[in-house]
């Protein structure tokens, strides 16, 4: 009786430490949590980057600077007088 007893709890002690619901899954799940907030802060910053950059273009608020940066932007377009800095957004 005491050997099946010792099994048992050898056997959930296991389980409880090592276990797919185990300390150490939560260990590495609260991990796992902490680098997918720290994802979704970045995203949602270039969210609001990117709103604020639509918010520009939208109908009746247009800026005309901006419309005439992304229009030149998307066709590939400059004047003769103008020089062109290409830079590379993250």
């Amino acid at each position: 009786m005491p050997v099946i007893c010792i099994t048992l709890s050898g056997y959930f002690a296991y389980h409880a430490t090592i276990g797919k619901y185990g300390l150490n899954s939560h260990q590495k799940l609260t991990i796992y949590a902490a680098e997918l907030k720290s994802k979704l802060a970045d995203l949602q910053e270039e969210s609001g980057i990117l709103k604020s950059r639509v918010k520009l273009l939208m109908d009746g608020s247009i800026e005309y600077d901006m419309l005439d940066e992304q229009a030149r932007y998307q066709l590939n377009l400059i004047q003769d007088d103008e020089i062109v800095i290409m830079r590379v957004e993250k």
